[in-house]
């Protein structure tokens, strides 16, 4: 993180620190409210489903994204992991599909990330 002349971050810094979190809520709170409403007209119900699905998701992403690099690498893969299939599962969630299908879609993107995740970190430590 950049520091300016009086030793406290510079605003381009904390802008770039939070833009990727903040894309990323929006982006995923304007899906799982498109979801929701299942092509019906948008109402006030549905647009403060999307902004607490997408505070509570971007929240989430910039918790994992603070505290997972002190993790050893197995458990950041595996936080990441978890993270993305629980994402996943809730959105495949809102479309009716059935728990069972759900979680096992939820598990197979979730074995996907870990796999990718476990080995972009083995090979650059």
């Amino acid at each position: 993180m950049a520091l300016t002349a009086h030793g406290s971050p510079g605003i381009r810094s904390l802008s770039h620190a939070w833009a990727g979190p903040l894309v990323l809520a929006v982006v995923y709170g304007v899906w799982a409210a498109g979801i929701h409403r299942e092509g019906g007209p948008i109402t006030g119900g549905n647009v403060l489903y999307g902004v607490v699905t997408g505070v509570v998701f971007g929240a989430l992403y910039a918790a994992v994204r603070r505290f997972a690099p002190g993790l050893p690498r197995e458990l950041r893969a595996a936080a990441w992991a978890v993270f993305a299939g629980v994402s996943f599962g809730f959105l495949y969630s809102l479309t009716d599909a059935s728990v069972l299908r759900s979680t096992g879609m939820a598990a197979v993107v979730a074995g996907g990330v870990f796999a990718a995740t476990f080995y972009h970190f083995y090979t650059r430590e």
